[in-house]
């Protein structure tokens, strides 16, 4: 009898859970059709191109945008639809590959239900962090600040500015026009390649929803002596605080040195040469630190979609007697990264248990949880596959309650021995896994958590099953969006 009860709310809080996000969706996508915001390159929108683009007969910005923004030429709606039907052909292999290991007939589509693509509010200049590169342009100009482009005649790359496209917030391209000014004025040569010499690097830029800005210039020191660095530092900061620069009202300046095409903050130092060492955003009433190179998501109003679209998956509140209840128990946030996932959720468990690999991104949690005074959360730094096995027999040992997962990897997925320790602890019964490429990495992923028991893959735990996909557009005019799936067993 207790039995039958359990699975009865079960089934209908599930239930109350498909009809709140569904009508989530509904009203947000209706929010986005009635915005007639007017993109800069509107007179080619709406049409559709159901045969590949010849580029011989367009615009050098046309073609860098149907390379950045494949889906600029689309209405909204026509986006959303496109992205739906991908996901749904992504998840139906998740589907194929479980039911070839039974009788039933194969379907060509999920066999749980996915939801329509919850849009993102903003749609134009959403990207809170873009890095521009420099290279040589079409004109042949060698300090040209933009995007590469192959050029059709002989292959070889060419630099494109960003100023025509969609995604991209003023702000950031008023930075890239700066930048550019001050490479053409310098004496130093820019580093088109690393072996043929020249400085100048590329260029990251930063914004919040405040339009504090943070800008970071990479520089290929060579041969040069730190007295002679720091001679053009100088030179970069007065542009960008006293000179033509000025315009863009910079909040911090970073610089760093670096002889490889991407260094950590340990392997060489963000090097502050003005205004504050970090910029502010607020997500879902909480307040995030970011540094120079720490992840956020790119799109701040969407995120807040994907937050609270995880966060009433993986915890949802119940409702008793005209009140909210919290869920309790323990919530493992794995590949955490500044905590933004587990400190939304927080008001909602006893304790959260965050794994990140970079070390910087851990410090930025813990000071993220001091400064909205969240005191149930715990950041641990390391690989997840070396810490995860050891906490889940912590967790095993001390009890505690239910434990609850969410997983967000980057494109590379899970490392096997993360998902043994998940699959492997009978006391997750439920698991959220974020993705942005889904046909990648991570239907290796899907795959292991949803196969049967197996030995000789330490897979022996219960296998998990897909019960609801919602896919959020975290990427307007680009064929990307973020993936959001529960699993349960």
């Amino acid at each position: 009898m207790a039995l039958s009860v359990t699975c009865s709310r079960s089934v209908f809080v599930k239930r109350k859970l498909l009809y709140t996000l569904r009508k989530t969706c509904s009203q947000r996508h209706e929010t986005i059709l009635a915005d007639q915001g007017k993109p800069a390159l509107k007179e080619k929108r709406g049409k559709r191109h159901k045969k590949p683009l010849r580029t011989d007969n367009l615009s050098w910005e046309e073609r860098l945008a149907d390379v950045v923004t494949p889906l600029w030429r689309l209405s909204y709606d026509e986006q959303l639809e496109l992205k739906l039907k991908q996901q749904e052909r992504i998840l139906s292999q998740i589907s194929g590959d479980l039911q070839s290991h039974s009788s039933s007939p194969v379907r060509s589509k999920p066999g749980f239900p996915v939801l329509p693509v919850l849009p993102s509010p903003v749609r134009d200049g959403y990207r809170n962090k873009s890095t521009f590169s420099v290279k040589r342009g079409f004109d042949g100009n060698p300090k040209t600040v933009g995007f590469y482009l192959p050029r059709e005649r002989d292959g070889n790359f060419v630099c494109v500015n960003g100023d025509h496209l969609l995604n991209m917030p003023e702000k950031h391209k008023l930075v890239a026009r700066c930048y550019q000014d001050f490479i053409r004025l310098s004496s130093l040569e820019p580093c088109l390649l690393f072996h043929t010499g020249g400085h100048w690097r590329e260029v990251t830029v930063r914004t919040n929803t405040e339009g504090h800005t943070m800008a970071i210039v990479y520089f290929h020191p060579q041969t040069l002596t730190p007295e002679e660095v720091a001679v053009h530092k100088a030179e970069l900061v007065d542009y960008f605080t006293r000179g033509p620069g000025s315009v863009c009202q910079l909040d911090s300046l970073f610089f760093q040195e670096s002889i490889r095409t991407r260094c950590t903050h340990e392997e060489s130092p963000y090097q502050l040469l003005y205004g504050q060492p970090h910029i502010y955003e607020e997500v879902l009433g909480f307040k995030f630190r970011i540094s120079a190179d720490a992840f956020f998501q790119v799109n701040q109003a969407a995120a807040e979609v994907l937050y609270s679209t995880v966060r009433d998956l993986c915890v949802p509140n119940h409702e008793e007697h005209g009140g909210r209840t919290k869920v309790g128990g323990t919530l493992l946030d794995v590949c955490c990264g500044t905590g933004a996932i587990g400190i939304t959720m927080s008001p909602r468990v006893d304790r959260i248990i965050g794994i990140e690999l970079i070390e910087q991104a851990v410090e930025d949690a813990r000071h993220n949880a001091a400064l909205n005074n969240v005191l149930n959360c715990e950041f641990i730094p390391g690989k997840a596959e070396v810490v995860l096995p050891g906490l889940m027999s912590q967790l095993s040992s001390a009890g505690g309650g239910p434990v609850s997962a969410v997983v967000n990897p980057a494109r590379a997925g899970l490392h096997r021995r993360v998902v043994q320790a998940l699959r492997n602890q009978p006391a997750i019964r439920k698991l959220v896994y974020v993705s942005c490429k889904p046909d990648g990495e991570a239907m290796r992923n899907f795959r292991q958590l949803c196969c049967a028991p197996d030995p000789w893959k330490k897979l022996t735990g219960d296998a998990f099953s897909p019960t609801l996909a919602v896919p959020v557009d975290m990427f307007p005019h680009t064929p990307h969006c973020e993936l959001v799936l529960l699993f349960e067993r």
